[in-house]
């Protein structure tokens, strides 16, 4: 199941989710924008990796897809790696590609990938891995 707006609304509430800085204009129906940490420029055939300005920390029974915000899929960018385990703590690192015919500038705080968290059933195993707690855009370890 996906989380609606008041799922996720009711789970910050509780301690139960964690999204920090949260912003209502990030708010979506049933997902939430991330936003950019820093001003980036998104090369032309170049990957880029772009740190969210939020912190998320999922509980044990939810996980998270990825997904570029369809404005810059149009402009061409895409998103790799668009997965997030349970139990994750951190900035997230979004992995950009950008596939258009033109850079694409980034500034800090623009909306530009989509989290949508689903609900795990039987949760109860961590993510436990070497992005634990990440702070800013992390490379490969």
């Amino acid at each position: 199941m996906i989380l609606s707006e008041s799922d996720i609304c009711e789970r910050i509430a509780s301690d139960n989710l964690v999204i920090t800085p949260y912003s209502e204009e990030s708010q979506q129906p049933a997902s939430y924008d991330l936003r950019s940490a820093e001003d980036y420029l998104l090369r032309k055939g170049e990957c880029t990796l772009v740190a969210s300005l939020e912190r998320v920390e999922l509980p044990a029974d939810v996980a998270a897809t990825l997904m570029c915000r369809s404005s810059f899929g149009r402009r061409g960018v895409l998103i790799g790696g668009g997965f997030v385990d349970p139990g994750f703590r951190g900035q997230l690192t979004l992995c950009l590609v950008n596939q258009g015919p033109e850079d694409v500038s980034l500034s800090v705080g623009e909306r530009v990938v989509q989290i949508i968290m689903h609900e795990v059933k039987a949760g109860g195993r961590e993510y436990g891995g070497r992005y634990q707690d990440s702070n800013g855009a992390v490379s490969c370890r």
